[in-house]
């Protein structure tokens, strides 16, 4: 998908130490515009905007949500943080998970301490959010919003509906012991090129290794914003379906 989905809100929380909200305004990068309501980007996009107080759980969601560990200024930063910053916009594309990915590096850039994603339950410091977003390729924004989550048995994804693409589950006995093999296949989703759907075989040089099997979101998930609309792709290895015939 290259348009944006409606349909799929991204959620953003940028914590910080604002004493009122004219100290955000007059940090804000040039081109930016604030109002109660919404930021508005320098290209004229318009994404939802909010705040509240801080309350004493969120510091420690962040710090534990963070898929790479943040500075020790970062971190306190969080831990003393005042006000929560809210963003919302429209997701189910590359495109439009890149204008909230801008979004967030200018609350970042104005004081922020980093982004919590509520999609994926997954947080960056603000060096890291910076760095992903400067960058911006597929991979940057899929390392951004997807988290990857190991059970007993199996490892899934969340977030993969931001940039408008089913989720992944795979056993776990079939993901190598560093993942590569479930981040090697997000980041062929995102490029983009070859769209997967139910029964489609993924291969690399030395042949096939999976095949995608269409199933429902989990139910449990239907009124969070992690739920995706696009369902999953439960990715079963060809050796198991081998041996299974």
């Amino acid at each position: 998908m290259s348009e944006p989905d409606t349909a799929i809100t991204v959620a953003l929380r940028i914590p910080g130490q604002w004493s009122h909200p004219r100290e955000l305004l007059e940090r804000l990068p040039s081109g930016y515009r604030l109002t109660p309501e919404a930021l508005f980007l320098p290209d004229g996009a318009e994404v939802g905007f909010g705040a509240m107080g801080a309350d004493d759980q969120f510091a420690e969601i962040f710090r534990t949500s963070c898929r790479r560990p943040p500075s020790a200024e970062e971190q306190a930063a969080v831990k003393s943080y005042t006000v929560n910053a809210f963003l919302s916009g429209p997701g189910g594309s590359l495109a439009a998970a890149r204008t909230m990915m801008r979004a967030g590096a200018a609350l970042v850039r104005a004081g922020g301490a980093g982004v919590f994603i509520d999609n994926s339950a997954l947080a960056h410091g603000a060096a890291d959010w910076l760095a992903l977003t400067d960058d911006g390729s597929p991979d940057a924004v899929s390392f951004a919003f997807v988290s990857i989550v190991r059970g007993q048995t199996d490892v899934w994804t969340m977030g993969m509906h931001v940039l408008g693409l089913r989720d992944l589950r795979m056993k776990r006995a079939d993901v190598e012991p560093e993942g590569d093999d479930i981040i090697e296949i997000i980041r062929y989703l995102a490029l983009g090129e070859k769209p997967v759907a139910d029964g489609h075989v993924i291969a690399d040089l030395n042949g096939p290794r999976f095949q995608a099997f269409a199933e429902d979101a989990p139910a449990n998930l239907a009124r969070s914003p992690m739920h995706n609309p696009y369902g999953r792709l439960r990715l079963v290895s060809v050796r198991d379906i081998a041996e299974s015939n």
